[in-house]
């Protein structure tokens, strides 16, 4: 379960942020995940749960973004939305896709006291 790891840096970035800013609690974490970037949302929030206890982020809610993955068609030399990294175009039905955005995970907010 790669999320645990997922979380573990996302509880790394939320420490960090707090000795930088001077906050000592979370409520709520905004976290941005692309469609096509592999994380599946209840699997995150589990494991954020157990890397927060005893953090300054135990108890927090984690709200989770999903942003839709996107490409770029070679042969019809459009911007395309994709459902999956290896996918065909949906538009002409060739292979010739490089993925432009959804792969991406960011900490995008946080409420903090």
């Amino acid at each position: 379960m790669h999320e645990m790891a997922l979380a573990e840096g996302v509880l790394q970035l939320i420490e960090d942020a707090a000795r930088a800013q001077a906050f000592s609690r979370v409520s709520t974490i905004w976290l941005e995940i692309g469609q096509l970037a592999g994380v599946e949302a209840e699997a995150m929030r589990f494991c954020f749960d157990a890397v927060a206890r005893g953090s300054l982020a135990e108890g927090a809610r984690l709200e989770v973004i999903a942003t839709p993955g996107s490409g770029w068609c070679a042969h019809c030399a459009a911007s395309v939305v994709l459902t999956e990294v290896f996918g065909a175009c949906p538009r002409c039905g060739r292979y010739q896709v490089r993925v432009t955005g959804g792969m991406e995970m960011r900490v995008k907010e946080l409420e903090v006291g």
